[in-house]
């Protein structure tokens, strides 16, 4: 496929806007894509304007490899703040901006380009590659769990997730769970508050407790670091001078296998009882997302290829680590059976931020890594 060809697609699907959905949008466009090189490719439903794709080359004999990567993007933000509209992919100075170039438009079409052309090349591959493009990614890894539930996942015998990794391939990540506490109160007159039950002072008790036991926690992980929590939003009152009846916060957690997310999820849930054995308490807990670490083998087949290729493209040494974020291979590691999974695709530390990029060259030589990585790797 020609240059400029492989950077258009790349701009077309920056351009749909799929915030937190609309992803079907962008399946229409791959699917549509693959037609043209006579590649088929089915997409799975999951609710209106909202579907995620899978696409097959190669022979049922032999092992299978997913290339996997997301069609959601995160909210743009203010607009006003970007150098180029989010939504109109724009070419500069060797980057392509726009919401999505690196989270992780950019590996995804380099995915979808790379089994274009090993299929017409006609390369013969000793099994099968598989994507699996998925909804929701950001929200909650959606369109993975459904897949992996639907078994799109119980054959595979390696997973490569394209987010966005730079010249490093990550093996292993933290879980993640989000929580939501609700605290029930009272309204009164601000003026009498002894005649109501303040929502905030009582969600002001949790969030004392836990900062507590996050403090008490010294374990940590050679490759993924340190437990991490943090409360994000708290929301309460509706008015200066009325006792606030209700108040939320919510939190997130990045857990590693020392302090594993039942522990954490059973800490929270003891934190609550006790707390509502108080006078005039009213808590609930409620866990949002759930996805647990995912711990690959850093000297399985699937890292020693990729590794070995990568460097031989790149001319650099490729670092192996782990990362904070939690990516789809949450869920596709729920299937029938083990295999190893890698992060690894073009981008670079702009996800989620104003005048997210993504460098060309990057992005097109990911497309030659991913061939040579899957031929090796068949």
């Amino acid at each position: 496929m020609e240059r400029e060809r492989k950077i258009q697609i790349l701009k077309d699907i920056v351009n749909i806007d799929s915030t937190n959905g609309h992803e079907e949008q962008v399946a229409n466009y791959l699917q549509k894509l693959f037609a043209e090189y006579g590649i088929e490719s089915e997409k799975v439903q999951y609710d209106v304007d909202r579907a995620s794709l899978v696409s097959e080359i190669g022979s049922n004999d032999g092992k299978v490899l997913a290339f996997s990567g997301h069609m959601d993007v995160v909210d743009a933000g203010d607009v006003s703040k970007w150098k180029f509209p989010p939504f109109e992919a724009t070419e500069h100075e060797g980057k392509i901006y726009g919401r999505g170039a690196t989270d992780m438009k950019s590996g995804l079409a380099a995915m979808v380009i790379a089994m274009i052309e090993l299929h017409e090349e006609k390369q013969k591959l000793n099994g099968k590659i598989k994507l699996l493009a998925t909804v929701g990614e950001e929200v909650g890894e959606l369109g993975a769990e459904q897949l992996t539930q639907k078994g799109y996942a119980d054959d595979l015998d390696g997973l490569i997730i394209g987010e966005p990794s730079g010249h490093r391939i990550v093996y292993a990540h933290k879980g993640s769970i989000n929580y939501t506490v609700k605290s029930t109160g009272k309204n009164a007159h601000s003026s009498m508050p002894e005649f109501g039950v303040n929502a905030i002072d009582n969600l002001l008790l949790f969030y004392n407790e836990v900062e507590k036991f996050v403090k008490s926690i010294d374990a940590t992980n050679e490759i993924l670091g340190d437990f991490i929590h943090n409360v994000t939003v708290i929301d309460g009152g509706n008015q200066v001078n009325s006792i606030p009846e209700k108040a939320q916060l919510q939190g997130n957690i990045r857990s590693i296998p020392e302090m594993d997310n039942e522990t954490v999820k059973q800490v929270l849930v003891k934190i609550i009882n006790k707390l509502n054995k108080q006078e005039n308490v009213n808590l609930e807990l409620i866990f949002d997302y759930d996805k647990q670490p995912v711990f690959s083998d850093k000297n399985s087949d699937l890292v020693n290829v990729a590794k070995r290729v990568a460097s031989d493209i790149v001319k650099e040494e490729i670092p192996l680590l782990g990362i904070s974020g939690t990516t789809d291979a949450a869920e596709f590691t729920k299937a029938k059976k083990a295999f190893p999974v890698i992060i690894f695709g073009p981008g670079n530390e702009t996800p989620h931020q104003v005048n997210e990029n993504v460098s060309v060259e990057n992005y097109l030589e990911m497309v030659d890594v991913y061939k040579r990585i899957a031929i090796e790797f068949l």
